[in-house]
This record gives C-alpha cells, structure tokens and sequence, in this order.
C-alpha cells in the first residue's frame, strides 16, 4: 500500500513539491487528514506555529516523520512536544546547491528591474564566493557583467579568479565601494555597517541575499539615500515551481537512505 504525505501550505511551491511526491508514487493529503499521512511536509523557513501547522502536528500519528526546511524554533519545539521526530531538508548539501540556481536567477531579475542599465558591461561587487556567490558571480560573467569578488579565503578569491572574476579580500572593501554602484551579498555577518556603506556612491544598489538578518545595515543603508533589498526566499518567489520540486526530490532522497525498499517510482 502506497505511503502517504500530509503536504501544509498552499503555495505554488508546496503544490509542485506535491505534484512530483504523487508522480513517485505516495498519496498526498492535507492538514486536515494527517491522521492518515505517514509524513509531514512542512514549508521553508517555518518560523512560527500556524493555525494549519498545528493542526496537522495535532491530528498525526504516533511516529509521523516531519519534514522541514529551516524550521523555526517554535516548530521544533511543538513538534518536540508532539513526539514526532523532524528532519531539517535544508541542511541536505544538495538541496543547498541546487537551490543556489533559483537564488542567482531571482538576483539576476531583481538587477534588471531595479536598475536602468545592462549587465553586461556593467560593475558588480559579489561579497562572498560559497554557493551562492559562486552562481551569482557565474551568471553575471556569463552575460558580460565586469565582476570583482570579496571574500575572506584565500582559496574561494583564487576560485573567483579561475572562474573569470576579480578577486580581493574582505579587508579592501573601503578602497573597493566607492567604484561601484551594484553589490551582491552573500555572507550572513554584518559586512556592511554605515561606516563602508559611506564608501558606497549615492543611489547604489545593495541586494543582500543572505539569511536573516543578513548582513548590511538596513537602516543606515536607508539614511544613506542607497536602495538596499533584502531578498529572502528568492526560490519561492521567483522560480516556485522548480523550487517544489527540489525540495519533494530531496526528501524522497532523504527516505529512500532512511529505507532503501522504500524507491521512488517516479521517471
């Protein structure tokens, strides 16, 4: 008899994860039914309790497996307090590569709606080179963009340089501001307080791609007269469908090393 996930949330993204969960073979049903499911199918980056989480960790059944991306606090507590084992999806390295893809094209779409000049020959400052600075930086050299990386290692900046780009640590960054109007972030730490954000050009852009509370000064960047985007959760946003379906293949991954009769039949 087929397995059955309780898929919460009614995003486009959690509706392809369905899709490609019922293609492989599993019944899929929601909050309501999840007495039914043998696992729980959680959306990204739950930070709180919602009325439909809850009532889905309520109505499981003893053992019910959670899956999750990036589960707030409050998630794991209640689920702790349901006694049902929960399993972080994000923390897949794969999950994390791929996902770097829909992060880079939803950076590339929020350069060109929010400037009024090409990438290509234009100037770009990507601060960081692990996933996702490697594919920002990648795609924006693809298209002609002039691309300088900061990063703190030695072997990400050599890196950067194989791949076509400028490269300086983190250290230049107050002689390296002040030549360009379009910078990439990528590090989750404060890397850009006021005091380098006064380096910048008046009405730079600063698209900051890294988690919460990333790591440009928001409020500063403001007082500044710069436009500074935090743009979280780019995947769901700008590329939904493929988002879903990365996260429903990783999970069916995640089953499948958990018990290897259990295979997807998907094509």
């Amino acid at each position: 008899m087929p397995k059955t996930f309780c898929v919460v949330g009614h995003d486009a993204r959690q509706q392809a994860a369905a899709r490609v969960l019922r293609r492989a073979g599993y019944g899929v049903t929601a909050a309501d039914n999840a007495a039914a499911a043998d696992y729980i199918l959680l959306p990204m980056s739950q930070g709180r309790v919602s009325d439909e989480v809850a009532r889905a960790l309520q109505g499981a059944g003893q053992g019910t497996l959670i899956l999750a991306g990036r589960p707030g606090m409050p998630v794991r507590m209640a689920a702790r307090e349901a006694g049902l084992p929960l399993i972080d999806y994000f923390l897949r390295p794969e999950l994390e590569c791929l996902n770097a893809v829909p992060t880079a094209e939803g950076c590339l779409e929020l350069l060109l709606r929010l400037r009024e000049r090409t990438i290509w020959e234009s100037g770009f400052l990507v601060l960081g080179y692990g996933r996702v600075g490697r594919a920002v930086a990648r795609r924006l050299v693809l298209l002609g963009g002039r691309v300088t990386v900061a990063a703190r290692s030695p072997e990400q900046r050599a890196n950067a340089r194989c791949a076509g780009c400028r490269a300086a640590p983190l250290t230049a960054l107050p002689t390296l501001l002040p030549s360009f109007d379009a910078v990439i972030n990528t590090i989750p730490a404060p890397v850009l307080p006021r005091a380098l954000l006064q380096q910048l050009p008046g009405g730079a852009l600063i698209i900051d791609l890294a988690s919460l509370p990333g790591g440009t000064d928001f409020a500063a960047a403001e007082e500044l007269g710069l436009h500074a985007e935090h743009a979280l959760a780019l995947p769901g946003r700008c590329a939904p469908q493929t988002a879903g379906a990365l996260i429903a293949q990783t999970v069916l991954a995640i089953l499948e090393e958990r018990d290897p009769d259990e295979r997807s039949t998907a094509p």
